[in-house]
């Protein structure tokens, strides 16, 4: 399965790239590259508010999956969706509580293992979805 995250070096982000890459997963990571983290293939760095730098990054691609992990506005998710539509699966839009309101906790390790979980049982369901018997004779 062919899987992009946007971000993909933050805390959950990283821990959910790493993940699927021990899964198998064919990973690409989009991000600034302020931060350098490892991927099935080189990383592809671009700032998500440069749709045009993001566009010439990414190519003509295709992915099963893209779950971005920087969406903090409408405004974003409108043109996260513009750039992606018709050129993948799935998308997942996923923030941090942080995104809408400050915290003084900083989230627990049982709380980024349990996204993590979740964000690739979501995968898994996808995979399984493209390998059931009505997906292969649609």
């Amino acid at each position: 399965m062919k899987v992009l995250f946007i971000g993909g070096t933050g805390n959950i982000s990283k821990a959910c790239a790493e993940l699927a890459i021990a899964r198998g997963y064919d990973v690409t990571l989009l991000n600034r590259g302020k931060k350098q983290r490892r991927a099935r293939r080189s990383p592809n760095y671009a700032d998500m508010s440069d749709t045009a730098a993001v566009s010439s990054a990414l190519g003509a691609e295709r992915w099963d999956v893209v779950a971005d992990f920087i969406t903090f506005t409408p405004e974003q998710l409108e043109q996260r969706l513009g750039l992606f539509r018709g050129r993948i699966g799935q998308f997942i839009s996923i923030s941090s509580a942080s995104a809408y309101q400050k915290t003084r906790h900083a989230l627990s390790h049982h709380r980024i293992h349990a996204a993590r979980q979740s964000i690739l049982g979501l995968f898994a369901q996808q995979n399984r979805l493209r390998r059931s018997p009505a997906a292969r004779a649609a």
